[in-house]
């Protein structure tokens, strides 16, 4: 089924790269637990979404289309959909940059975490705990 150019477009337009909807559920769950942190850290690889600095955490909050949640999967059903070659040249990029940045930050020391919007969504306290938990193996090493 076609679909028309000019809705697409509008479509796409509205699709944000910051302040996205998981990204604000996470950072409201962060904040209530008093985490405080910085948002689109322009300072660091990747710009993650979420900086806790005192911990030297960053995390990125990933929709599951465009960063290739089980790829396999989505690259097979975009395969037969319209302007397959776009879409899965560009989520390979995509997929690609997100490991580079990885590993840059980890060479900076610093600890990265990401989390797919569904998880995010349907249970954000999980997500936290995990942040928690990477606090606390943090503090734990500085004891003897």
């Amino acid at each position: 089924m076609a679909r028309d150019k000019e809705i697409v477009t509008k479509t796409m337009k509205r699709v944000k790269s910051k302040d996205t909807s998981i990204e604000v559920v996470l950072r409201k769950a962060l904040w209530e637990k008093g985490f405080r942190y910085h948002k689109n850290y322009a300072k660091l690889p990747g710009k993650p979404d979420i900086v806790i600095p005192k911990y030297k955490i960053a995390i990125f909050c990933d929709s599951e289309f465009f960063h290739g949640k089980d790829w396999d999967k989505l690259k097979l059903q975009l395969q037969r959909g319209n302007n397959a070659d776009y879409w899965i040249k560009k989520i390979e990029r995509n997929r690609q940059r997100d490991r580079e940045n990885e590993k840059k930050l980890l060479f900076l020391g610093w600890k990265v975490v990401r989390f797919w919007g569904k998880d995010i969504t349907k249970n954000v306290n999980e997500c936290v705990k995990v942040i928690e938990e990477m606090i606390f193996d943090e503090s734990m090493d500085d004891f003897p």
